[in-house]
């Protein structure tokens, strides 16, 4: 048992680390884009004759790698069909996202912890396209020191290989920074590389996301739970 005026590093343990760095996905996370995407594969489905539901989309298709969307959808065929498709999909994606706008109190939330001295990410496995496209309409392309693209690794998400690359790019171990994902393979990544994770409830419940390890559930960036976090030490805290 720790003594009076004994401090926790003489007791043997070392002292919480410091928050230094916060970790965003981008589509669901920084803009709910789902019924957007949905609305691009259908039209393209569409002319191939096969139909998918919402259900569908959210469980088997958001937040994977476009490799694996191309497989369940069309498992006959070859994996340059499959970039074909998905390439074509994302192109309609682009022409039907013209109006984006960031959830709500992203931005303020990003600006506030840049001020408090945070480096910023973005891990995600949009294609490259659609990152410049969606950062340029919301507005926010300056905001991210480093922009780590999955579908550009090895392995994208749910491997825990982009977040890893993230940390190794700032230089920082897994409990110096804090993840932010709205999918189930988004939070399965970051849980795999050893973050704390905040859920954002864009196309999954709260409960649904604690369920699959997000240590915090939240519906977006002016949620009580956020707003609670005035500076980078209240973070400090939370994951102590």
């Amino acid at each position: 048992m720790q003594q009076d005026g004994e401090t926790m590093h003489d007791a043997g343990f070392d002292p919480p680390t410091a928050i230094e760095a916060l970790l965003f996905d981008l589509d669901g996370t920084l803009v709910h884009t789902d019924p957007l995407h949905l609305v691009a594969m259908r039209d393209l489905l569409k002319s191939e004759g096969v139909a998918i539901d919402e259900e569908t989309f959210v469980t088997r298709v958001s937040g994977q790698p476009n490799e694996t969307v191309g497989r369940f959808l069309f498992p006959e065929r070859t994996a340059a069909e499959h970039r074909d498709f998905i390439a074509r999909k994302e192109a309609r994606f682009r022409e039907l996202s013209g109006q984006l706008t960031p959830l709500a109190g992203v931005v303020a939330f990003i600006d506030r912890a840049r001020a408090d001295g945070l480096r910023i990410a973005l891990v995600t496995n949009a294609p490259r396209s659609n990152v410049a496209h969606m950062l340029g309409t919301l507005g926010i392309a300056d905001r991210f020191e480093i922009v780590i693209y999955g579908d550009e690794m090895e392995r994208a998400k749910p491997d825990p290989l982009p977040y890893r690359l993230a940390l190794e790019a700032f230089g920082l171990r897994p409990n110096q920074a804090i993840a932010f994902e709205d999918s189930l393979p988004g939070l399965a990544a970051a849980k795999g590389a050893g973050l704390f994770c905040v859920g954002v409830a864009t196309s999954r419940s709260p409960d649904e996301l604690r369920a699959a390890g997000a240590d915090l559930a939240v519906a977006d960036f002016e949620d009580a739970q956020i707003l609670a976090f005035h500076d980078v030490r209240d973070w400090d805290r939370a994951i102590a």
